[in-house]
């Protein structure tokens, strides 16, 4: 197989476990899988550019990344929620205290 899909094959099977870890909330999975994720991409840079492909390993490429991209899209959709969420807790913390704060001294 050519050496720049086997990379893109790669990464997109990467970035579907990744997909899979946001989607089940799997959050410490998935800063394991960007590591491996970022890893590769580095190491793709100057391979990618530098190897000729036919147009039938053009094509593949472009539909793997496409499934990259979507997979980036949907990673985002979930890792968005869980941070909306995560900041609604952290606000209705921080309301809390200041509450507690502003009545603790009439005890």
């Amino acid at each position: 197989m050519n050496p720049v899909i086997e990379n893109y094959e790669f990464l997109s099977s990467i970035t579907g476990q990744m997909r899979a870890a946001a989607t089940q909330g799997a959050w410490d999975h998935l800063v394991e899988l960007e590591k491996q994720c970022s890893q590769r991409v580095d190491a793709m840079k100057a391979q990618d550019t530098a190897t000729p492909v036919d147009e039938s390993t053009r094509l593949r490429k472009v539909a793997l990344i496409r499934k990259i991209l979507a997979d980036d899209a949907e990673i985002r959709n979930h890792t968005e929620q869980w941070m909306a969420q995560l900041q609604r807790i952290v606000q209705s913390t921080g309301q809390e205290r200041r509450l507690r704060e502003a009545y603790s001294g009439e005890y």
